[in-house]
């Protein structure tokens, strides 16, 4: 009867580890699951860059001068920076992507 009840449970726990071809795993960055999430940039919520996170986030965007940045209630950062000699309002969601306010 334990041989039995062993190999039952050998055999569940080598059916419950296969893995399907099919199954979405978002844990894995894909370049189609990065374009997903940019998408819908500014995202709201909870943000844990620093403010020199964020400026660096805008400098590696091709963004200069970045100013007046503060942190929103909805988690996003907001200020102003120049990009192609344009000052423009800008936005560092808690994902790091960055937008433009409008």
């Amino acid at each position: 009867m334990r041989k039995l009840s062993l190999a039952l449970g050998a055999l569940l726990l080598a059916a419950a580890c296969n893995p399907s071809a099919d199954t979405d795993n978002p844990a894995i960055a894909t370049n189609e699951a990065v374009a997903e999430r940019a998408a819908d940039a500014p995202a709201q919520g909870a943000n844990s860059f620093t403010e020199d996170q964020a400026r660096q986030r805008l400098a590696d965007a091709g963004y200069t001068s970045p100013s007046a940045l503060s942190q929103s209630e909805d988690g996003t950062w907001r200020g102003q920076a120049t990009n192609n000699g344009q000052t423009t309002d800008v936005i560092v969601d808690y994902q790091g992507n960055v937008a433009t306010a409008n």
